[in-house]
């Protein structure tokens, strides 16, 4: 910590060389950087090619015409000095309203929805939804910032093992600390949810059938950077003055596009992401009021982007059924390819699309980054019915389950869209249980089931219509030929070909023979031993596989029944 105080005195001092060479850096631009760690300005550029260069160097907010705001840190600003370009220093969202108006209300009266808590209040309230409904919620951390805050999740719907074989669905918010509409939202939704299962149907049904994950708070660090009472003073950035949402590995830059290693908060999302398996995601912001879908890094479109617009547009065309006139009609009347509006690099929602395979959209909830706390429950009122639509999302499109064809034991397996998938746009079945979730805008697809060591499989012509599951179940036949580094010609299958009953020289005991046909459907199995025979009296004339398993070894043969 000694030394990050050391680099900041360092590019302070870098920025006060400027002030009196270049006269660029106000006072307050210099002020803010001290107290704050962060300044929140703006500037006009009419040049799009210069504002990609700009990009690398500061966190690009939000563009309105040729206006763009913008945050840096020391470092980012005084490189953005030098470029000569005018700038004017805006007042940090979390300040604009009075340190009295964002003081947290006492715990109960927080049920209201209209205020907003301490990180005190925040972390109790997290805890009872699962001591209020243990069933339905249990609390999970999945670790802590650099200040050593918690980062919670709430795991909502059955708790038990079914939960493994449904398509898991993920919120998070507020991993620009200022940015704070989602964080009330979401603890909001945890709350609806618990409240309302086994009351209301669509809710019922919605936990019944999906594994729902919600994080309201992914910066704490930034949202309470003026302490842990109020989130008055709230910063963009976490404690090292670093944008968690330039922080992630890029399809297009690379591992580190912002030179900067990955934080704590980063580490500790890509584990969690890379142990869950996300079908669908929501990564919320506030700053404009939009769906922001992929991609963010390139100017081309995704596979699914004909889904996106369409997801996108089901999610604002309901918002707007119930919001004031003008709300959330930014840019395409409320919807956005990312790259076209601006494009960054390190964001969370292309990591989670193709790092992580997952279906990953951003919501710009409202133009006020901090609104007024006694306008939340309006943004409700405006979004929880498209939040609720977009989970069940998950659920439509192309489903399954692959299995080995002779164990029945569940795969991972790559699920390949032919003539369509991209930029890494395929679905891997769960190692666990072999399921998939595969989104698709309606249509008819060809798919490939690809896995290591067996033979790839190929469904065609699979008419995927709206707003309903195609369900398919897939049994891969192994390639495996040998048991250890025993070729399979040294082991013989006896009489063969045969009539009623087969021997093989590799029988051995406790050992499970299966026969299979060769479309991999499993036909017969049995307990066998040294010496042993298997009844196959029951088969039709025809060639069959034999699959014997002992221990941690397998051997595939072939053999003809009369």
């Amino acid at each position: 910590m000694k030394h990050l105080y050391v680099l900041w005195a360092l590019l302070l001092t870098s920025v006060f060389s400027l002030v009196k060479a270049q006269q660029p850096v106000s006072g307050i631009a210099i002020r803010m950087l001290r107290q704050r760690g962060e300044i929140c300005f703006r500037f006009t550029v009419h040049d799009k090619s210069r504002l990609q260069k700009l990009e690398h160097i500061l966190s690009i907010d939000k563009i309105r015409h040729d206006t763009v705001f913008a945050y840096a840190n020391a470092k980012g600003f005084s490189r953005f000095v030098k470029t000569g370009i005018p700038y004017v220093v805006l007042t940090p969202p979390s300040q604009r309203l009075s340190r009295d108006r964002l003081q947290p209300r006492h715990f109960k009266e927080s049920q209201t929805w209209d205020s907003y808590p301490s990180y005190d209040q925040y972390v109790t309230m997290m805890y009872a939804f699962q001591k209020n409904h243990p069933e339905l919620c249990k609390i999970i951390s999945i670790g802590k910032t650099t200040k050593g805050r918690e980062l919670l999740f709430a795991h909502i719907g059955h708790l038990n093992n079914t939960a493994d074989t449904l398509p898991r669905c993920m919120y998070t918010s507020t991993m620009h600390g200022d940015e704070t509409t989602g964080y009330i939202l979401m603890l909001r939704l945890i709350d609806y949810l618990l409240k309302h299962y086994g009351i209301d149907k669509k809710v019922t049904n919605l936990m019944d059938s999906t594994d729902i994950w919600i994080n309201p708070l992914a910066n704490p660090d930034g949202t309470y950077a003026a302490g842990n009472n109020s989130v008055y003073g709230a910063t963009r950035f976490n404690a090292n003055h670093i944008d968690l949402n330039r922080n992630y590995p890029d399809p297009k830059a690379g591992q580190h596009p912002d030179g900067n290693a990955w934080q704590p908060e980063t580490k500790a999302f890509m584990h969690f992401a890379d142990s869950m398996h996300f079908v669908l995601s929501c990564n919320m912001h506030t700053g404009s009021e939009v769906a922001n879908y992929p991609w963010d890094t390139w100017p081309r479109r995704t596979a699914d982007d004909a889904w996106w617009q369409k997801v996108c547009r089901q999610y604002v065309d309901t918002v707007h059924a119930y919001a004031r006139v003008g709300y959330m009609t930014d840019l395409q009347n409320g919807i956005t390819d990312g790259y076209d509006w601006y494009s960054i690099t390190g964001g969370r929602q292309d990591y989670m699309n193709y790092f992580q395979h997952d279906r990953e959209f951003t919501l710009e909830l409202s133009h006020n980054k901090m609104p007024d706390p006694d306008s939340l429950p309006k943004y409700w009122e405006y979004n929880y019915r498209s939040l609720l639509d977009y989970i069940r999302q998950a659920w439509y499109g192309f489903t399954g389950t692959v299995t080995d064809s002779l164990t029945g034991q569940p795969l991972k397996a790559e699920i390949f869209t032919v003539n369509h998938d991209k930029d890494r746009s395929q679905v891997y079945s769960d190692p666990a249980t072999g399921r998939f979730f595969r989104p698709l805008y309606p249509g008819t697809y060809d798919f490939r089931f690809l896995a290591p060591g067996y033979r790839t499989k190929t469904l065609s012509n699979v008419a995927i219509t709206s707003q309903k599951p195609y369900n398919v179940f897939i049994r891969l036949v192994p390639e495996k030929t040998g048991i250890g580094n025993l070729p399979a010609r040294k082991a013989a299958v006896y009489p063969n070909p045969a009539t009623c009953r087969i021997y093989c020289s590799a029988f051995s005991d406790n050992s499970r023979a299966f026969v299979v046909d060769l479309s991999g459907r499993v036909l017969l199995q049995q307990k066998v031993n040294r010496n042993g025979s298997l009844d196959i009296s029951s088969l039709h004339s025809g060639i069959y596989l034999l699959k014997i398993i002992s221990g941690n070894k397998t051997m595939t043969l072939k053999f003809r029944k009369q």
